[in-house]
């Protein structure tokens, strides 16, 4: 159920609601398989107003759905799966409460091996370059994605940080078939448009 491109919808200062959810549609008409909202700092009744509307778009693309962070708010909006720091709770433990889908981020093998252990069904690699959306996380580079292509075998695993068109060819060298994208769908000028492209470079490989 895990497709090529996934999408984390980080809503911007001053966007409404309408914009967010305007975006988000036009990402997933343009081709995006998976699509997370990631709302940092905020309190529980936005994220699951705005992750119910979300979670309405998500269903009509036939696409997953993913919560950051919230287990919790996961099972209560019926969310296909959550997506989880490393400052989170373990796979394990947010199994106790919610029945879908775990992601865990990772930013080195050993994050990844004991992400595996505790029971991740995808992972994140990364941040592949530095990247606004996470401040302060130095990138771990392409040597992590490379590792991930040589060691992580059929288990779904995604490259995130800071991946454009621009630099997605050196991603795809490096051995993803899987990217996390934020800014260069969500903010573009034409979400769909830049989802297309995204989508015909991810399925131009093998």
């Amino acid at each position: 159920m895990l497709g090529r491109l996934y999408l984390v919808v980080t809503p911007r200062p001053g966007w409404s609601m309408a914009e967010v959810l305007d975006r988000t549609e036009r990402a997933l008409a343009g081709g995006v398989e998976v699509v997370q909202l990631r709302a940092k700092d905020w309190e529980a009744r936005p994220i699951l107003d705005l992750g119910e509307r979300m979670l309405a778009l998500a269903r009509r693309y036939g696409v997953p759905f993913f919560l950051n962070d919230r287990p919790d708010l996961a099972a209560l909006l019926g969310a296909d799966g959550v997506h989880l720091g490393q400052g989170d709770l373990t796979p394990a433990e947010a199994r106790r409460f919610f029945q879908g889908m775990v992601g865990r981020s990772t930013h080195a093998p050993e994050q990844a091996l004991r992400a595996l252990q505790e029971g991740a069904d995808y992972l994140s690699v990364g941040p592949v370059w530095e990247t606004p959306t996470k401040p302060g996380r130095p990138a771990a580079g392409l040597g992590y994605v490379r590792w991930a292509r040589e060691n992580l075998g059929e288990r779904p695993w995604y490259a995130i940080g800071g991946i454009t068109l621009e630099n997605l060819g050196e991603v795809l060298e490096a051995g993803a078939r899987r990217v996390v994208v934020v800014r260069a769908i969500l903010d573009a000028e034409n979400p769909e448009r830049a989802a297309q492209a995204f989508r015909e470079r991810l399925y131009g490989v093998a």
